[in-house]
């Protein structure tokens, strides 16, 4: 009877971790958004605070501190003499992290100067495009055979993606919008995702073969992503950029000096700045979690949730308008991820549908093989590396 007591309780406490995780992940996933955007509309002098390669330092902040928890935990095992096979040991050069932590720099200080530009649903729903550039750079220099399935998940997601783009700006009529401007952000946010797609590959190619704590590569990023930015930083505020990619006065393409300015006159910078880094560094353990406890199948349903409350927020929030097509685009969004991670749509036709079907027939065997239904092992290695996405 001690014994069922004691089962009953433990599955009760791994129910509500996995459900704390989840909405934790929810959460500070779509905190990272609306702290980004929330510090582009403060106010300070007379002009919004727009530093992005600064923001950007501060969510390498939130990720170097995943290193910091890494130590703690291993600490605290070892403290506990847990078996060995419990405890994390890495042994790996933490430089191999060095490449993706640079790729990681150039991608996120993209996506923040288009933040600047556009919206913040479209920013979130437009990075659905990592689905497309991950996958064919994954055939073109990992050698992955995609499922014709895939490919009609990257099509419907590139058919989302136009939408969204699309509608934003057809739709858009504050006259204090520079529409230029907006499209100069959507294509720089789908660019980003590009080199975000050659960081996973090589993330993929690379590092799967060490076995790394995720804490311990994420943390390692944002050490060489913090340090890489405080070289940088400094040099930007010589380089003088067009005024659409810098509102400050003498048009530096990053201005450190202004920046702390203006945090001094408008300390509540300092809240979206710090919500940042915290979520940033929760957003991290919790996507970590997921992958761990649930699946990374729930961690890609999730974060289709996180793009839905950014969406849903940023319309009283940051008073963006309503447009019910980009129903429509987020619609095809998830329905092309979805497709693209064999959730749902793929598993039910196979479960649900090829069973009704004559075996005989060509069209079940075009069916079949359409949705790999004669050969359903998962994707190994391409399947990791789709879900090693990290949000920012």
């Amino acid at each position: 009877m001690d014994t069922d007591t004691e089962m009953t309780t433990t599955s009760d406490i791994t129910v509500a971790f996995k459900v704390t995780i989840s909405i934790l992940m929810v959460v500070t996933g779509s905190l990272n958004t609306i702290a980004a955007k929330w510090a582009d509309s403060i106010k300070s002098d007379g002009q919004n605070f727009n530093h992005p390669f600064f923001q950007a330092a501060c969510m390498f902040l939130g990720e170097l501190s995943c290193l910091g928890v890494y130590y703690i935990m291993k600490y605290a095992r070892k403290n506990q003499n847990t078996n060995s096979e419990n405890v994390v040991v890495t042994t790996v050069n933490p430089f191999i992290f060095f490449p993706p932590a640079f790729c990681d720099v150039f991608a996120t200080s993209i996506m923040y100067v288009g933040l600047n530009l556009t919206t913040a649903s479209s920013f979130q729903m437009l990075r659905g495009a990592v689905i497309i550039f991950t996958g064919l750079l994954s055939v073109a220099f990992l050698g992955a055979r995609l499922r014709p399935y895939k490919w009609l998940g990257m099509f419907i997601v590139c058919l989302g993606l136009v939408i969204v783009g699309v509608v934003s700006i057809v739709y858009e009529d504050n006259p204090h919008v520079d529409i230029n401007a907006m499209i100069t952000g959507d294509i720089l946010i789908i660019t980003a995702q590009i080199i975000v797609a050659v960081q996973m590959v090589y993330e993929q190619k690379y590092l799967t073969q060490y076995d790394v704590h995720a804490l311990y590569a994420v943390g390692y990023e944002g050490l060489f992503g913090l340090t890489i930015l405080t070289v940088l930083i400094p040099l930007f505020y010589f380089i003088h950029v067009p005024s659409t990619f810098s509102p400050d006065p003498e048009h530096r393409l990053e201005n450190i000096l202004l920046a702390l300015k203006e945090i001094r006159d408008n300390p509540v910078i300092l809240l979206p700045l710090a919500l940042t880094v915290v979520s940033i560094a929760l957003f991290n353990f919790a996507g970590i979690s997921v992958t761990k406890t649930l699946s990374a199948t729930s961690r890609m349903v999730l974060d289709s949730v996180r793009t839905l409350i950014i969406w849903v927020v940023s319309i009283p929030l940051f008073g963006e308008k309503f447009i019910p097509w980009q129903i429509l685009g987020f619609f095809f969004l998830i329905l092309g991820m979805f497709t693209y991670n064999d959730i749902i749509v793929g598993p039910y036709v196979r479960s649900k549908i090829l069973p009704l079907m004559n075996e005989s027939s060509s069209l079940t065997n075009a069916i079949s093989s359409f949705w790999g239904a004669s050969d359903n092992a998962n994707d190994g290695d391409h399947e990791r590396l789709m879900n090693e996405e990290d949000e920012e």
